[in-house]
């Protein structure tokens, strides 16, 4: 069984589904009820035409609900409507989803919570740990959500701004490794930069390629993690690192600057030194306090923090920490790098056990496992 093409389809059935009428809630809980039904049956039987049985399947289970719903009176004339056997239309929905999704009955927020999850594919522990919030609280913000939409006719789309923070954290959570969705991202990005006329969209875009130029250089060969200062820069993929910054230099020259394009604009100066020693931390800095402005955010912050720590020395940087909440992720990880780089390694090596074991993954779990054990090797050498 493929689950992969599983995922891949789910986009463009719930669409069709929402399309002939379905509310959003009772036609993800038709599609998921597919799903379970494709995974019973299609290891002995594989159809022909998957997104056409899917697409079948989910409307007859969405019929049966309804059926059962004190609206069934209402809605039996949909009976007639069922899709008939044979090929689905070779339609790519799922762009057209995100925008339905970010409907304006919904705030920003819980429109990107509830597309990340029917839509991404995101479990609800990582659409939470996205946004910084406890998964019961991101667990609660989705059911508003759906009791929000249902029953609400999809003919009105969203903002774009909602839309392209959804891809922003789908590409996200694809490029940390947990979920494979960076790829996707980036190809509705594109599509994305075809029909809307807006620098950000451009911003997101070239950061997308930016970082995903990176990719093939940020793991080992055993899967553990390779910091960016220790990548082989010779395997970043040059011509997405050069269509990236076109990109986001035909944006910026629109003097219409956005939190994407200033991000665009960080990794861009990180692909353009040819050693991380060669890096212009000073003018990262300049990026940073530009997007602290534009968002406020304390993980800009925290980034920015490291960079202070680059152009400044490690006591700058630890005194742009020392003013953020010791709570967020990853602070604990970005205080013992500071740590490490002033010299302190009793601390550092503390620290790296630490946020070992408040890693969001098993990947940096490792890594900062070694980290701690390759500076607790060092003073044992120094003492001896």
């Amino acid at each position: 069984m493929d689950e992969a093409l599983l995922r891949s389809l789910t986009p463009g059935v719930l669409a069709v589904l929402v399309r002939r009428g379905a509310d959003f809630a009772a036609a993800e809980d038709a599609v998921q009820d597919a799903l379970v039904e494709a995974l019973r049956v299609w290891p002995a039987d594989p159809p022909r035409d998957a997104k056409g049985w899917l697409v079948t399947v989910a409307w007859r289970k969405f019929l049966d609900q309804t059926r059962a719903d004190t609206a069934r009176r209402r809605r039996e004339d949909r009976v007639e409507e069922e899709p008939a056997p044979g090929p689905a239309p070779a339609v790519d929905d799922t762009l057209q989803l995100y925008f339905l999704c970010a409907h304006p009955s919904l705030t920003p927020s819980s429109a990107v919570a509830l597309t990340l999850r029917a839509v991404g594919g995101l479990t609800t522990r990582q659409i939470a740990r996205a946004y910084l919030v406890p998964e019961a609280t991101m667990a609660q913000r989705i059911s508003r959500a759906k009791r929000t939409v249902s029953g609400v006719r999809f003919d009105q789309p969203g903002d774009v701004a909602t839309v392209l923070r959804v891809l922003y954290l789908v590409f996200n959570e694809g490029y940390s490794g947990d979920v494979d969705l960076a790829a996707e991202a980036i190809r509705l990005t594109r599509q994305l930069t075809a029909v809307v006329d807006h620098p950000e969209v451009s911003g997101l875009l070239a950061l997308m390629l930016l970082h995903h130029a990176r990719r093939a250089a940020r793991t080992a060969p055993d899967g553990g993690l390779i910091p960016l200062a220790e990548q082989e820069r010779g395997r970043w993929d040059t011509r997405l690192i050069a269509e990236g910054v076109a990109i986001l230099q035909a944006a910026l020259a629109r003097d219409r600057l956005g939190e994407f394009q200033a991000q665009a604009a960080i990794a861009a100066l990180h692909a353009d030194a040819p050693t991380a020693e060669e890096t212009d931390w000073v003018q990262i800095v300049e990026w940073y306090d530009q997007l602290v402005r534009l968002t406020g955010s304390p993980v800009v912050r925290l980034n920015r923090a490291v960079a202070v720590g680059e152009a400044d020395g490690a006591r700058a940087g630890l005194a742009a920490l020392a003013e953020l909440d010791t709570g967020l992720p990853r602070y604990t990880a970005v205080a013992a790098h500071l740590h490490e780089r002033d010299g302190d390694l009793a601390t550092a090596a503390r620290l790296y056990a630490e946020a070992a074991h408040k890693a969001p993954n098993l990947a940096e779990r490792d890594h900062l496992t070694r980290q701690a054990a390759r500076l607790n090797s060092l003073r044992s050498d120094r003492q001896h």
